[in-house]
This record gives C-alpha cells, structure tokens and sequence, in this order.
C-alpha cells in the first residue's frame, strides 16, 4: 500500500530528526545556536533555536521540520510562523531540481520562495499581537501535562524515542489516507477532470489552459510526488516558458495544498488561516506577476514594430 510505504519513507526522516534534535536541547549546542541567531530570527518573532526546523525543512522536507518543531517548547504563534514559512519554503533541493527538469532557474524559484516565507513571517509577527501561549502539540486541545525533566542520558534518549514515534504515529493518521486518495486518483485518472475545471484559474492568473494538467497535479499531489506528471505534461502540452514560470511561481507558493495543510494538524494550530494565506499570495503574486509581464511583451512587441516600419 502506498499510504504505508510513503509513512515507512517519512519515518525514516521524521524520527531520527525527532530524537537528535531532543537530545541536542539537553546540550550547550541548541542555545549557542540560538543565541548566535537570535538577532536574526527576532526580526519575525522567533527565537534562536526556532532556526532548527526551518533549517532542517529547507534542506530536506516539510516533515522533518515539523518533526524538529515536535522537540522544541513554542507559543502558538512561533509554531504558526514556522509553519507557514515552512508550507512556503522547504525540501528546496528537490523541488528546485524539479524546476530546473521542466527548464526554469533555480535561482528565481529559491528567491521566491525564501522570499515568500520571510515577507509572510515579517507581516504575521507585525501584525498578530496574540498567541502567547504555549502550543500543544497533537489533535487534542487540553493543556499539555508537567512532566519533571529526565535526569540521566537514558531518560533523554527515552523522552527523544517517544517524541518520534508519537510523531509518526500522529503523522501516519494523515498521510495514509491522502495518499490512498491520491492512488485513487492516479488509477481513475481522474487528474485529467480536475485540469478541465481548472479553466478559470488559469484564466484568472493570465496563462493558457495547456497548463491545466501541471497545475492540476501541483495542487493535488505536490511538486516532489508530481514531478512526474508535471514534467511530462509541460513536453506533450508545449507549454510556453512564460506560463511555465507563472504556474511554478504559483505552484511553490501554494502546492499540495490539502496534504501540505493538514499535516500543520499535529502542531495543534489552527490550519485554515494557512490556506488561505498561500492562496491569497499565490494569486496576488501571479497576478502581478503574469500582468508586469504580458504589458512588458506588449510594450517590446510595440517597439519592435515601429522599428520595422522605420
């Protein structure tokens, strides 16, 4: 079964990132670190150590920073922070190398992303004056019980085990049933049916509707699982390199949006306020984009033509 081979791929992440980053917090490490950056990270009101899961997001993926988050005591509004510069930026390397199979720049991808999640981290600190309180991790909403602090590295090692695999645990009661929709989906092929209702987004964000079936795919699945389909779906669609980087802009600003959404549920924070702000700067962002764009075009097509007639 799928659901449980992508769990058995994630654990291998999620775990091992768990319990090294709980035994790093019982060592003069984790707060050196935090220190060093702390100046930094205040700027969009986190604390030092909070650069851990974004670190870790970043270079390898969404799980194993939300798994570094799981480690970490923060307020509610840290854990949102994080998590929405984490649905904006993380797993950089391979969804980068994604974007460079279908043609774009690695560099342009990156700075959009990395830009995304600072800018949105920068507004939320600004302007969210609450959530001081501390998060409670899991799908309950009862305060998290006082457990006395391990004494003795057996104790720390235990408290690490434990944190990864409730974790998992958690994570699994997720991932499984998306991804036995998503097989759903791949066999019934019905990718093809939700490309065709995409018609007025991609009317919307100013690109042809031979981008459907990529756009399709990046929502749905995301960029890393639907690399595939979006790769050969740029070949055999002949999608123009302009569309292609309006879509990818829009899609590493808001991808898989219901898996990507729903596992936020383990932080215990509220996830629809995280849709609706990576789609309301996907858009925007495109928009703006896409029409910048199209009135340059018009412009240099202009001057061209009163150049030939010249």
């Amino acid at each position: 079964m799928s659901g449980l081979s992508t769990t058995w791929t994630l654990s291998k992440v999620i775990f091992p990132i768990t319990l090294f980053i709980t035994i790093l917090g019982y060592t003069p490490v984790l707060h050196w670190i935090a220190s060093f950056i702390s100046p930094l990270m205040g700027m969009i009101g986190l604390t030092g150590e909070a650069a851990i899961p974004l670190v870790v997001g970043n270079a390898l993926n969404l799980y194993a920073g939300i798994g570094a988050i799981l480690s970490l005591d923060l307020t509610v509004k840290e854990v949102f922070i994080l998590a929405i510069m984490l649905s904006f930026s993380h797993n950089l390397f391979v969804e980068s190398a994604v974007a460079a199979k279908v043609g774009l720049r690695i560099p342009i991808i990156i700075a959009v992303r990395v830009g995304l999640a600072l800018v949105s981290a920068f507004v939320i600190n600004l302007v969210w004056q609450g959530g001081g309180e501390q998060a409670v991790y899991g799908f309950g909403s009862a305060a998290a019980p006082v457990t006395p602090e391990p004494s003795g590295w057996l104790a720390i090692l235990g408290e690490g085990v434990l944190a990864g695999v409730t974790g998992i645990a958690q994570l699994a009661l997720i991932v499984i049933p998306l991804m036995l929709v998503v097989q759903i989906m791949r066999e019934k092929n019905w990718l093809k049916l939700i490309a065709n209702g995409l018609a007025p987004l991609t009317k919307l964000i100013g690109v042809d509707k031979n981008t459907s079936v990529t756009l399709a795919s990046g929502l749905s699945i995301g960029l890393a699982y639907g690399a595939g389909v979006m790769i050969d779906a740029v070949k055999e669609d002949k999608v123009k390199k302009k569309d292609l980087y309006i879509v990818f802009i829009f899609l590493v600003a808001c991808h898989a949006v219901v898996e990507d959404t729903l596992v936020f549920l383990i932080l215990g924070i509220p996830v629809w306020p995280l849709l609706v702000i990576r789609l309301t700067a996907a858009l925007v962002l495109t928009i703006a984009i896409s029409r910048i764009w199209n009135s340059y075009d018009k412009k240099r097509s202009k001057q061209h033509e009163e150049s030939f007639a010249h």
